[in-house]
């Protein structure tokens, strides 16, 4: 198991970007994917995109994000991507469904965007569970679900 114990850069970096360029030409760049909630922790393990095991251990100071460079040597180099998340989308019928999903959005600390009208909630868990906790709002039509095939 490889033990890393900081973060060497970032892949937006000038110099590092040239490095990694070059590595990547040689073959020599791993990729280790994250989700969100796995960047905040300073302790995890891990396994690259080629089978590296990685037991990172970081400094308080210290956080991982999409482009952290774990490892940069002659041989090759071991960059974070961060994994794609998934967004439920409501869509409001109004101003006042709007509020009022806002308002329930709120006080779940659910981490949420904005797309025009629609409110995006990042799912840190089945859809389900969201949906349930804004029952009565889809139930009466003031909020839509939105699925893909809308």
């Amino acid at each position: 198991m490889l033990r890393i114990d900081g973060i060497v850069g970032w892949a937006g970096d000038p110099l590092i970007a040239n490095r990694l360029h070059d590595l990547g030409h040689q073959g020599g760049v791993e990729t280790l994917v994250l989700d969100r909630r796995d960047t905040l922790r300073h302790r995890l393990r891990a396994t690259t995109d080629r089978g590296t095991a990685c037991a990172i251990a970081l400094a308080r100071d210290q956080r991982l994000g999409d482009g952290a460079v774990l490892v940069l040597d002659d041989a090759r180099a071991i960059v974070v991507r961060m994994a794609d998340e998934a967004w439920l989308r409501l869509a409001p019928r109004d101003a006042a469904a709007a509020l009022e999903l806002g308002y329930h959005a709120g006080n779940l600390h659910w981490r949420v965007r904005f797309d025009g009208a629609d409110l995006l909630v990042a799912q840190e868990g089945p859809a389900a569970l969201y949906l349930d906790r804004v029952a009565p709002l889809l139930a009466n039509g003031r909020v839509r679900h939105v699925t893909d095939d809308r």
